[in-house]
């Protein structure tokens, strides 16, 4: 009944977000495994309305908080203010309160703001003013990223990068797909999302996800793609070696075995797969993989390196 339900939603946010179909999995994927998500693409091509499709066909709480130069942590996380009238302090909360936050254009905020939701995202947990107040499960932290307008942003360190369980990039549609969006969402009736699941359906399907079995051998093709992508690690190329500054850690590894598992689900399919490792492997190590100065001066990027380590790691 539960898988049904998660077909549902997963057809109620394609109504809304028209051709980003394998977006729309990793998302998912991503929501059943319990990991955040730093969502990247250019402007306009649906990055908050496919966060909020999903808020609308999830019945628990969501919050929006729109990321700036001159944002706060307490502004996300909350404050202690002076009760005149009880004359004590009281905590008031911030957004991260909430089931699912949307973190719009993460990379704008300052360095303590991006630290300050480091332990939300790692913990669960918020400290303010000493006192450590735990957030409510489920907890989402869904982010958006604009990767070419640099001016005014904030790089995310590579710590809180490693948070992130995926991070998918949405891209232009091809012609037609677009021509069917247009025409979709520029008519006078436009598809709204219904709720589908509550938060402890969810919980339910969180736990289901890690009791799909994965195979040792999909284990051990997990964790050779990851090692693979270090450098002085036995098993990295020499070509690969030196256009990696740094490479996916036991993180990289985790995601990719667990994300997996939630695509067989979403599948339905009884196990994890090799398949299902190769298909999430761009979205679960490409912001974990630091290209180096050489491959930089080339012109590749993370996701060539990716293609090429695909190709050595025999299955």
């Amino acid at each position: 009944m539960l898988f049904r339900s998660v077909l549902r939603l997963r057809d109620q946010v394609r109504k809304v977000l028209i051709g980003q179909d394998d977006i729309i999995d990793q998302v998912l994927a991503a929501f059943l495994a319990a990991g955040h998500v730093l969502i990247e693409g250019v402007p306009g091509l649906g990055k908050t309305l496919l966060v909020k499709a999903i808020a609308e066909t999830f019945s628990g709480d969501f919050a929006r908080v729109q990321f700036t130069p001159d944002l706060m942590p307490a502004d996300v996380m909350g404050h202690a203010m002076f009760n005149m009238k009880e004359q004590e302090f009281v905590i008031r909360k911030g957004p991260v309160f909430c089931n699912m936050l949307l973190a719009d254009e993460i990379n704008r905020a300052p360095a303590k703001v991006q630290s300050a939701l480091l332990e939300a995202m790692e913990e669960r947990q918020v400290t303010i003013a000493g006192e450590t107040r735990r957030l409510e499960s489920p907890f989402f932290v869904l982010a958006t990223q604009n990767p070419i307008e640099l001016e005014g942003t904030y790089p995310l360190p590579e710590a809180q990068l490693d948070r992130f369980l995926l991070n998918p990039v949405i891209r232009y549609l091809p012609e037609a797909d677009e021509i069917r969006m247009v025409g979709d969402t520029t008519g006078l009736d436009r598809p709204t999302p219904e709720p589908i699941l509550t938060g402890p359906e969810i919980l339910i399907l969180q736990s289901l996800v890690r009791q799909v079995p994965a195979p040792e051998s999909v284990l051990s093709y997990a964790v050779r793609l990851a090692s693979a992508s270090r450098p002085g690690e036995a098993g990295c190329d020499p070509w690969v070696a030196s256009r990696i500054k740094w490479g996916a850690g036991s993180r990289g590894s985790q995601a990719l075995v667990l994300c997996s598992k939630a695509r067989a689900l979403l599948e339905g399919r009884p196990n994890a797969s090799r398949e299902d490792v190769r298909a999430m492997a761009k979205s679960a190590l490409r912001h974990r993989i630091l290209p180096s100065f050489l491959a930089e001066s080339e012109g590749l990027t993370s996701d060539d390196l990716i293609d090429r380590l695909l190709e050595q790691v025999s299955e």
